[in-house]
């Protein structure tokens, strides 16, 4: 039999200060232009590591636009906006094939995903074959245009918003195509404090918004390595299983939540709960996962994922209700 390959080696504490040693600049970097949002930085950056994509909920003005562009500002990476809308077509989005009719050739043009980071603003707001297109480039990472195939650029992430309220002229994202984010995130107010260093800083018809680039994408590239690397407990791995586990069977845990889940969490669940909780170690500067890892990336892992009954809507029980009560009954290893 042919011998089994030795898994890589845990890099050591060392390993991990050199490889992260960009992440405490770009925060601060960050920090300089957008207030506040720091666990939304951090999303996007897990994100980052993870290769996965993220959706984003919130109310407009509250600068989800302005991090993910001072996020491709700091790497030095092509970032582009698509604004979603009922007239879009999938060829708005990925391109299409231009007529020569001088020499009667066609070329393809590539559309705005072609880049590092896309914003997909208010992706709710389009018909569903252009949301099927956008989310099959996020897939596959590469889109078909006439008969050849073209590869997304490396890293490619998509982040894409909607807005909780206003949902008169929109299409809901199918299950299936939400279970494609990484993660959804919710981004909320700024607190008071926060929100008088927003008007100091940003109450000027030429407000300061330049950031220096820290790092680069290749630094994005060398730190997925480590990332992947990172030591999980045994104990860890099966607390994240039972955590998926109980949302598909929460009886024994929280019995009352049984009538109020109509669907739990898929594998992919499992998958990109581990590969987070990761990369989180990593941004906080450790070459292991915690418990708190999982506990304060669940709900953002979990939060599309869980289906609710309608029994739980006409309670008003949200999936954040459904993890955070998991998450307090579920012994910690």
């Amino acid at each position: 039999m042919p011998a089994t390959e030795a898994p890589p080696a845990v890099p050591d504490q060392e390993a991990i200060v050199k490889a992260s040693s960009w992440v405490a600049p770009l925060r601060t970097e960050i920090a300089r232009v957008l207030v506040g949002q720091t666990a939304l930085v951090d999303r996007l950056l897990v994100a980052l590591l993870t290769n996965g994509h993220v959706l984003l909920e919130g109310v407009p003005g509250i600068a989800k636009t302005l991090a993910v562009r001072t996020l491709s500002g700091t790497l030095k990476a092509k970032f582009q906006r698509i604004q979603f809308t009922p007239d879009l077509l999938p060829a708005d989005v990925i391109g299409t094939m231009v007529y020569h009719p001088k020499d009667g050739t066609f070329t393809p043009r590539l559309g705005p995903i072609f880049a590092n980071l896309v914003l997909a603003d208010e992706i709710n707001r389009a018909p569903a074959k252009v949301q099927s297109a956008l989310l099959e480039a996020m897939q596959e990472r590469q889109v078909t245009i006439g008969e050849n195939t073209h590869k997304l650029p490396d890293p490619f992430m998509v982040l894409a918003t909607q807005n909780p309220i206003d949902q008169e002229g929109t299409y809901t994202l199918p299950e299936a195509q939400l279970d494609r984010f990484l993660l959804k995130v919710r981004v909320t107010y700024p607190t008071p404090v926060e929100e008088r260093q927003v008007l100091d800083a940003m109450a000027t018809s030429a407000p300061k918004l330049d950031v220096t680039q820290v790092t680069d994408v290749s630094a994005i590239s060398a730190s997925r390595v480590v990332v992947n690397n990172l030591f999980m407990d045994e104990k860890i791995r099966d607390y994240i299983v039972a955590l998926i586990h109980a949302t598909r069977h929460p009886e024994a845990l929280a019995p009352h939540l049984k009538l109020l889940i109509r669907c739990g969490a898929s594998p992919r669940g499992t998958i990109n709960l581990a590969l987070a909780a990761k990369a989180l170690a990593f941004l906080n500067g450790r070459n292991y996962v915690i418990p708190q890892d999982i506990k304060d990336l669940a709900p953002d892992i979990l939060r599309h994922r869980i289906l609710l009954s309608y029994e739980a809507e006409a309670e008003g029980v949200t999936t954040d209700d459904v993890v955070r009560t998991l998450l307090d009954k579920l012994p910690v290893p």
